[in-house]
């Protein structure tokens, strides 16, 4: 929780700092899942093109088999749809690229037409949280395919390659489905658990300004899993396992309302009995469980934020990406660069929550860029060999890129690199000087004039979003502390307001953090929002109280007569 006094004026210029932003992280609990899922989706349509001889048509393939990392932390009926959207996302934006590419070849004007794509495909991938990868791969294809000669008679054919591939990726998606078909709530509950625990480790440790960012962490994980397993079916056979799900979830909220009463062993060995295909833990007693189910069907009920209200907020960073992303292409054209949509790509990855963050990623983009370059230094000679050398060492860096991102971005960025640059040469090898040249201007000028456009496009909404978070969570202490007030509250009234001030408190933390990182906005309600938050955890806990309800009841470790 923050600490910081009210402020007034206009906010200062924040110092850009370089302090952990190269910092390695742990590995994501998952990370050889889109690893795998990459080359299995890549590898067979390349691999058949090189027998055929098309090498040439890779890059319409891999529009379609690059959909595979999507959606790996969905449920499967929920990852079958979002695999779907992507696919028809990714063809669509192929599509106007290659439309364009067919009716023009004016470097400007493909540029501009690439700009307009990417903030299209940031705005919506944002607004619909499709990621990680985001925008990035999308805006990759799509640039890419701008810059292509076409003709009006290729395109059916070019579309039909990678919807084709995108069948396949979304095979390759759903093929784990048999063998753990609950595998992504699982792991998103047991992931709540863990960062419950964690808070609860370290509650009474320090001050709870100290525990501000554990809390939130175990608050966002919470929210996560709720989301996962509210995109599950109500009814059927998988509800009786969504239930035993939800149990274990509730349980991660009391603890984070109440730490000093929770026992975080009890969580932590929850969280490892999901791992595997075991039975599902079994927390707490059925009639203690009840009221707090009761809670999650208005949940059930709510729906989410129409598209169009969404998209809203995201219109400052939406014409970041536009501006820096025309920008950087107009740029690396005055320069002379053969392919401008290298910067223009690398500006579009840059943007981020807030203008601190973008200045993070451009950092973590342009050192791993760079290194990536001397990478491909090292394998140009080898994958020369010929073409059969060329398409495995490309799965190869695949491969890398994905089982390394989650460490950190930059680390990533070293495989993603070269492998970009050996995907150019499916057509035809090329001088690898001049491509190691030419992709190491086109990062630091895409990064230079994406970060300077960020700077240029003020996101001036974000003290009125603070504002509104702020009201929303006093709003819903409100209630919970109106159903406390209340001798016997209706069934699962007071588990619903608690839940719903838990959510408003998530979502004011998150709004507070991202509009502390942008500039030249006005002063943030610092005071409010740290009041805010104290009340608001206060009746957490209070309402935790006056239910009796605490992790450690219940037998522990007895399970759910329910196999995955």
């Amino acid at each position: 929780m923050s600490s910081a006094s009210p402020t007034s004026g206009t906010s200062p210029v924040r110092r850009l700092s370089l302090a952990g932003v190269l910092r390695l992280r742990r590995p994501s609990e998952i990370w050889f899942k889109p690893a795998l899922s990459s080359v299995a989706a890549v590898a067979p349509p390349n691999l058949l093109l090189l027998a055929l001889g098309r090498l040439d048509l890779a890059m319409y393939t891999m529009a379609g088999s690059l959909c595979a990392l999507y959606a790996h932390n969905r449920p499967y009926a929920a990852r079958a749809r979002t695999l779907a959207w992507v696919v028809l996302g990714m063809i669509g934006g192929l599509a106007v690229a290659l439309v364009t590419a067919s009716l023009t070849r004016d470097a400007v004007v493909l540029v501009t037409v690439g700009a307009l794509l990417a903030a299209v495909q940031k705005a919506l991938c944002d607004a619909t949280r499709v990621g990680p990868p985001g925008n990035v791969v999308l805006t990759f294809i799509s640039s890419a395919a701008l810059f292509v000669p076409q003709s009006l008679g290729q395109i059916p054919g070019h579309l039909a390659l990678a919807a084709a591939a995108g069948v396949w990726a979304w095979l390759v998606g759903m093929a784990p489905a048999p063998i753990r078909p609950h595998g992504p709530e699982r792991r998103a509950t047991a992931q709540a658990l863990n960062a419950a625990a964690a808070y609860a480790a370290a509650h009474g440790t320090g001050a709870d300004e100290d525990h501000a960012p554990a809390r939130a962490a175990g608050y966002a994980a919470v929210q996560a899993a709720w989301q996962t397993l509210l995109a599950l079916p109500a009814t059927g056979a998988r509800a009786t396992t969504r239930q035993a799900l939800e149990r274990l979830v509730v349980r991660a909220e009391v603890a984070l309302a109440a730490p000093a009463d929770t026992d975080p062993e009890r969580l932590r060995a929850w969280a490892h009995a999901l791992r595997g295909a075991g039975r599902i833990p079994r927390a707490g007693d059925a009639p203690a469980d009840t009221d707090e189910l009761l809670g999650v069907d208005a949940e059930l009920a709510a729906r989410p934020a129409p598209l169009w209200r969404r998209l809203g907020p995201l219109a400052p960073i939406a014409a970041r990406t536009a501006l820096g992303c025309a920008l950087a292409g107009y740029a690396s054209l005055a320069l002379g660069i053969g392919r401008p949509y290298w910067a223009l790509v690398t500006a579009a990855a840059l943007y981020q929550a807030n203008l601190t963050l973008t200045w993070s990623r451009a950092v973590q983009r342009v050192v791993g860029n760079l290194a990536g370059v001397l990478l491909f230094a090292a394998i140009a000679p080898l994958a020369h060999l010929g073409q059969a050398l060329l398409v495995l060492c490309c799965l190869a860096l695949n491969f890398g890129a994905e089982a390394l991102i989650t460490r950190n971005y930059w680390l990533g960025s070293v495989c993603v690199t070269p492998m970009a640059l050996l995907v150019t040469e499916f057509a035809g090898y090329q001088a690898t000087g001049d491509l190691m040249t030419e992709r190491a201007v086109d990062t630091v000028v895409g990064a230079l004039v994406g970060f300077l456009a960020a700077v240029v496009v003020t996101n001036r909404r974000a003290g009125n979003r603070v504002e509104q978070a702020v009201t929303a969570a006093d709003r819903a202490r409100e209630r919970a502390a109106r159903l406390l007030a209340e001798p016997a509250p209706a069934p699962g009234a007071l588990e619903a307001a608690r839940r719903g001030l838990a959510v408003a408190l998530t979502d004011l933390r998150a709004t507070a953090d991202g509009a502390a990182g942008e500039w030249w906005g006005r002063a943030l309600p610092q005071e409010r929002v740290v009041l805010a938050e104290r009340s608001g955890h206060r009746t957490l806990a209070e309402a935790v109280r006056r239910q009796a309800v605490r992790p450690d009841r219940g037998a522990g470790t007895r399970t759910e007569d329910v196999r995955p």
